[in-house]
């Protein structure tokens, strides 16, 4: 059962006065339903057998080679102006190795992906022979649904807020914990993907996002930034906590 708090509709009585305000705020958040939630924590202490690992990267295989739509879902729902799209299609350039088919985020999972899951064929696209489970398809639906409505302000947000600003800080986390001597008994791992982005794309996304969210200062748009970065950051720790419990399952 999922023990995340995942109320996304709830609003927070809470008025802000300054970005650095909200920015806590969903960190908290996060901190509490993400750092400090379920799957996180089995995947630091080497909890998880083989099998479990083996179907965690098989499940996140899909929501990384689907986060290219997320992020030309935001590119649609923001306004047609360089300063609003362009943040957006860096973010997105870096999914295709910024050119460079050698650094296509696809090849770059794979290799974590063949050694969690060496029995599964991987198509020549880097698509894993495994059925999808429901956490993962969730995870996409929920962010392409809430693009799908978003005003230019709310998009930024919820890439910037609701992906970016923890995505570095939680994926090295997950680099860290798949280095567990446990996960790496009959094999390495190799966890160049997780840690590519910790140490330098997730961090450079965020800022990109974060220089045009700062200049949006009435405690109304920082409500708004909160709530979207809020509703999606929610949205993502929900993932993890239902993928955690499919990976109970196996």
């Amino acid at each position: 059962m999922s023990q995340t708090k995942l109320d996304t509709t709830h609003q927070e009585s809470l008025v802000f006065q300054t970005y650095a305000e909200v920015e806590r705020a969903v960190m908290a958040e996060v901190e509490e339903n993400i750092l400090n939630g379920r799957f996180l924590q089995a995947l630091l202490n080497g909890s998880f057998t083989a099998a479990q690992i083996r179907e965690f990267a098989l499940q996140y295989s899909f929501y990384s080679r689907n986060f290219p739509r997320v992020l030309g879902a935001a590119v649609a729902a923001v306004e047609p102006l360089d300063r609003w799209w362009v943040p957006l299609v860096d973010n997105l350039w870096d999914e295709a190795g910024r050119g460079n088919p050698k650094g296509y985020h696809s090849k770059m999972y794979r290799t974590f992906l063949e050694g969690a899951a060496p029995d599964v064929s991987i198509s020549d696209e880097h698509v894993p022979d495994a059925p999808v489970g429901g956490a993962a398809k969730k995870a996409v639906e929920s962010f392409l649904s809430f693009l799908k409505t978003a005003s230019t302000l709310e998009a930024m947000a919820a890439v910037g807020l609701g992906s970016e600003l923890f995505a570095g800080l939680v994926m090295g986390e997950i680099g860290q914990g798949l280095r567990h001597e446990n996960y790496n008994r009959e094999r390495r791992l190799n966890v160049g993907f997780w840690m590519a982005h910790a140490d330098t794309h997730e961090p450079r996304h965020y800022q990109l996002c974060k220089d045009v969210l700062l200049d949006f200062s009435t405690p109304a748009e920082l409500q708004t930034i909160y709530t979207a970065g809020r509703t999606i950051a929610l949205s993502e720790a929900r993932f993890y906590d239902e993928l955690y419990d499919e990976m109970m399952a196996k």
